[in-house]
């Protein structure tokens, strides 16, 4: 749920990059915040809460071009989830109050099965905070296609995407910085739109 600062007059919003482990969600987040164009003291640190094998990262930042709805400019928070199961209980505190979603998949064929499986853990978890994946901004990254391995994206689509209304995909390499910023430039948008067509009277 995103929150407003009426001191700063920000209305903050959360976005979680989920998907199975070593998918390339953090590799996301690091490119991002090495990136994105703030103006001075308007992004974040880095921060990570590691566990023996896995970590969560957050920042936030208000970008430079941050659009304002009624007064407000938006600054945007980004979280990962840890990959592994074993921390299934960390994934459900990181997606509480999520306003968007990040589903990063990895393109090797062998991975299919992991990819499948965290997207229904998404799901799962989603109802057990009483949520529904359909009425929350989503989109699906699908990363590493630089490797040899890669499974068409037409397979992945199949996969994850085969439902009555889908949701944009993206193909993404993202150590080298592709199709990061496209991702996190659509489900922006796809935020900014519902405050705007659905909540922006609440600011007023």
């Amino acid at each position: 749920m995103a929150l407003i600062n009426q001191a700063t007059k920000e209305l903050q919003v959360k976005i979680v990059y989920y998907g199975p482990g070593m998918c390339g969600k953090t590799t996301n987040l690091v490119q991002v915040h090495d990136h994105v164009q703030t103006a001075q003291g308007n992004k974040g640190k880095l921060i990570s809460l590691a566990t023996n094998s896995d970590r969560t990262l957050f920042f936030d930042f208000l970008p430079i071009e941050a659009m304002a709805i009624k007064g407000f400019k938006t600054k945007f928070q980004l979280y990962t989830v840890p990959g592994q199961v074993i921390y299934n209980t960390t994934r459900q505190l990181v997606l509480r109050g999520a306003d968007g979603i990040v589903f990063v998949a990895d393109s090797q064929y062998e991975k299919m099965p992991e990819n499948v499986e965290s997207f229904q853990n998404l799901q799962d978890n989603l109802r057990t905070l009483k949520l529904n994946l359909d009425e929350i901004p989503h989109v699906l990254q699908f990363n590493k296609r630089d490797l040899p391995n890669a499974a068409p994206v037409e397979y992945m689509e199949f996969l994850l995407n085969n439902r009555e209304v889908q949701v944009p995909t993206f193909s993404a390499t993202a150590h080298r910085c592709e199709g990061v910023f496209e991702t996190l430039n659509m489900i922006t948008r796809m935020l900014l739109h519902k405050y705007i067509n659905q909540s922006a009277p609440q600011y007023a």
